[in-house]
């Protein structure tokens, strides 16, 4: 079990105007489709703690406040083929409980059903981190798992 659980299990993306993002339990992931050919030298990132901007060309593609909080120091950018910026956030809190429900705060939410399923997945990968020795990449989930299923930190081993 050497990929990280994302590989191996996949990801729930929430599709955008601009490409998608989507989140782990420690980061969020944004990737923004550009013109093919784009330089890094066009591209302007601003990654703060609470606030994004993207722009392209000089065009906003991306700007706003964040769900939630970031580590700033941590945010990184990449431009990848020449036609896809990545953005990772690193969550300030990373737990199963605080999954976004929209990268911004008024704006891209997840729809009911990706929601759902992000819920899903933050807490499959929560039961993955906390039984490294079993694989939940395939697993499927039911009953109570929002706010990142039952807590069981109270009971004694």
């Amino acid at each position: 079990m050497s990929a990280p659980f994302e590989e191996r299990s996949g990801v729930v993306p929430c599709g955008t105007p601009w490409g998608q993002w989507y989140q782990t339990l420690e980061e969020v992931f944004i990737e923004v489709q550009v013109p093919p050919g784009t330089r890094a030298q066009d591209i302007r990132c601003d990654l703060q703690s609470r606030h994004v901007a993207l722009a392209v060309g000089g065009r906003e593609i991306l700007k706003g406040k964040l769900f939630d909080s970031t580590i700033a120091d941590e945010g990184t950018w990449t431009l990848e083929d020449r036609k896809m910026v990545r953005i990772v956030l690193t969550k300030t809190k990373r737990d199963a409980a605080n999954c976004w429900t929209s990268l911004l705060e008024s704006e891209y939410a997840a729809d009911p059903w990706v929601q759902d399923q992000m819920q899903r997945k933050l807490t499959l990968e929560r039961f993955q981190k906390e039984n490294p020795g079993f694989d939940f990449s395939g697993a499927e989930i039911s009953g109570n798992y929002t706010k990142g299923g039952p807590d069981f930190s109270n009971l004694e081993k």
